[in-house]
């Protein structure tokens, strides 16, 4: 092809020369190609015109968007309803509207995602309480300093990975569990009530932004989701950040 165009004489790459000139005007005049955050848009997921929740606030102080629903439900559609991992009956609510629960609750997750954003893990030490009240981040007895704890368990020196993982958690859905008890509470992913043998496919996809695929596999042959979970109770308190079943 290269070796034709170079020995052509000048009358025959003239009406080449004009056919690309008239090619070039036609394409002048279409339609503009889409931007690549359109095609970058995930099935499902909220531009902020969705009218079942609001579009999610920055941070005003780092200018990082708070974490929203990755799977959006449409309007007046009923909640999931998917037999839980724990007795193989019993529904699991799977709720995405923030502004339904408790000012307190919101409030809290409000603060933990500005903490978790700014990535100094010393920020969330306000948000931990003291006490009998502390946020729980170790399974078994409590811990004297949370922060030290989380810095020792997590892949990097400043415990920048335990940030992204809360802010991984705190962005899916959630449940309302123990409503009615002592135990009430607003729990972070939602997949911990979840059977995980029947997940939707946008729902896998979910839980993949937090697990590996082989992750995935061994909470299937586990029996449960056994990766961490963060609740938070009706009066706004950091009840725990754990990992396990």
């Amino acid at each position: 092809m290269r070796t034709d165009m170079k020995n052509a004489s000048r009358p025959a790459i003239a009406p080449f020369l004009l056919a690309i000139s008239l090619g070039a005007s036609s394409l002048m005049g279409a339609p503009s190609a889409f931007a690549l955050s359109e095609l970058q848009k995930t099935p499902g997921v909220s531009d902020g015109t969705s009218t079942d929740k609001p579009p999610s606030a920055p941070d005003a102080s780092s200018g990082v968007p708070s974490p929203g629903p990755v799977i959006s439900k449409p309007a007046g559609q009923s909640p999931d309803t998917t037999p839980g991992a724990q007795d193989g009956s019993k529904p699991v609510d799977v709720l995405y509207d923030i502004s339904k629960v408790p000012e307190p609750v919101r409030r809290m997750r409000e603060q933990i995602v500005e903490a978790a954003a700014s990535g100094d893990l010393e920020r969330l030490r306000p948000l931990f309480g003291t006490g009998a009240t502390q946020t729980q981040v170790s399974v078994g007895e409590a811990t004297d300093d949370p922060i030290r704890t989380l810095k020792d368990i997590s892949g990097d020196p400043d415990g920048n990975e335990i940030l992204a993982i809360i802010l991984d958690i705190i962005s899916t859905g959630f449940v309302h569990s123990g409503q009615g008890t002592a135990d009430e509470m607003y729990v972070w992913p939602y997949f911990a009530d979840k059977d995980l043998k029947k997940l939707t496919p946008p729902e896998r996809v979910e839980l993949l932004r937090i697990v590996t695929a082989g992750d995935l596999a061994d909470m299937q042959e586990f029996g449960g989701y056994n990766f961490y979970r963060l609740g938070i109770t009706p009066d706004g308190k950091w009840k725990f950040f754990t990992a396990g079943d």
